[in-house]
């Protein structure tokens, strides 16, 4: 069972797509039916354990265009304005995140060379952590409460 479920309203579109998938496969299952198979599928004894479980999760964090950021890009502080999200449909939970930066970020750590980023696209979980890592272990970019 993941650690992370995703929302409820992503969990019955699940529950649709399987049960057209089925439907066009030639079974033919109930609505109830496929709720009862995405609980299963999610380590769940049934539906109204995942719905009870899924219910207390806590918020997830959203953003929109506009919104002002602050956080740190490989490693280096920034604040900024969202300038665009894309929900990344092959990993539920994830968007990618465009940020212009208020000042632009120096993304090299070598003292003889600089590059220097003004907006980056970034993709992050509902917590603002990004999956991708810098070879330390860093993830390239975690967005501050």
């Amino acid at each position: 069972m993941s650690s992370r479920l995703p929302s409820l309203d992503e969990m019955k579109a699940q529950a649709r797509r399987l049960r057209t998938s089925l439907a066009e496969a030639g079974s033919e299952v109930s609505h109830s039916k496929s709720l009862e198979l995405i609980a299963r599928q999610h380590g769940f004894a049934d539906w109204n354990t995942l719905y009870a479980k899924a219910g207390n999760e806590p918020p997830r964090r959203a953003w929109n265009p506009g919104d002002r950021v602050k956080g740190s890009y490989l490693g280096q502080a920034f604040e900024g304005t969202v300038l665009a999200l894309k929900a990344v449909t092959s990993m539920p939970g994830y968007v990618t995140i465009t940020v212009d930066f208020d000042e632009p970020v120096d993304v090299v750590e070598f003292e003889s060379f600089s590059a220097f980023r003004k907006r980056v696209t970034a993709t992050i979980d509902e917590t603002g952590v990004s999956p991708s890592k810098t070879s330390n272990g860093r993830p390239h970019m975690v967005l501050a409460d």
